[in-house]
Formats: structure tokens, C-alpha cells, sequence
């Protein structure tokens, strides 16, 4: 598709290459940054769900037990194992792009990337854990 652009006298014409809406799915790399993005919006929905926890909590025993009897619901359960799925793709994704977003020096010299990587996993585990033992306690 091109377009007249009028310039003075003359016309200079753009070249626009139509590009498919599934442009996304030719490389692995652009079909992982797009799931990505998309897992924003599950991140959302989470954030969402502990927000509506919280405040049933707070309104009380019998809200909270709508809230529970909601969230047992089929349809409810299998959003929140797909909202799962995705906050734990979110986060890996996250952490795997964190070493090169991140730049840590240690007297003069740079940390190794890999290095950073294990942190944010060993963070990651460690921080389960203690919630898994307050939790679960």
C-alpha cells in the first residue's frame, strides 16, 4: 500500500508493507514476548483476586465465606490455575531478562549475569518457602 505525500512540486510515495496481525507467530522469540505482555493481564487479575480476599476478610466471617464460596466455583478455580500458569510464566520470563536490565558492580568489577540469575531464583525459592511455612503453619 502506498501513500502520496505532496512535497512543493513534486509527490514522494511511502512504502507501507502490510503486515499480518498474526506477524507474532512466525518466531519463537516474538510469540513468547507476546504471551508475556499478555500475561499482564493475569498478573491484573490476581493482584484483583488478594484485593477482593482482603477486603472480605475485612468485612467480616459472612463476606468472607461468600468470598470462599465464589472462589470454589469450577469456572473460578480454573481461571485461577490459568492466572497460575501465567504469574509463574511472568515471573520467570521477568527473571531471565533481570541480568541484562541489571547492572551490579562489586569493587570495580561487574557481576557475573548468571550469578544475578541464581539470586533472584534462590530469592524466589527462599520467600516461597517462608510463606509456605507461615502459611501452612
Amino acid at each position: 500500500m502506498t501513500e502520496k505525500v505532496e512535497y512543493g512540486e513534486f509527490y514522494a510515495r511511502w512504502y507501507k508493507p502490510r503486515v499480518s496481525r498474526l506477524w507474532w507467530l512466525r518466531r519463537r522469540s516474538y510469540l513468547v514476548f507476546v504471551v508475556r505482555e499478555l500475561s499482564s493481564v493475569f498478573v491484573a487479575w490476581f493482584v484483583v483476586f488478594l484485593l477482593l480476599l482482603v477486603r472480605a476478610i475485612s468485612q467480616g466471617e459472612r463476606e468472607y465465606q461468600r468470598f470462599l464460596d465464589l472462589s470454589a466455583n469450577p469456572w473460578m478455580l480454573a481461571l485461577n490455575v490459568i492466572t497460575l500458569f501465567f504469574v509463574v510464566f511472568h515471573t520467570v520470563t521477568w527473571f531471565d531478562a533481570a541480568p541484562q536490565a541489571i547492572v551490579v558492580r562489586l569493587r570495580g568489577r561487574r557481576v557475573p549475569a548468571k550469578l544475578i540469575l541464581i539470586l533472584h531464583y534462590a530469592a524466589w525459592i527462599l520467600l516461597t518457602g517462608i510463606t509456605a511455612w507461615i502459611v501452612l503453619d
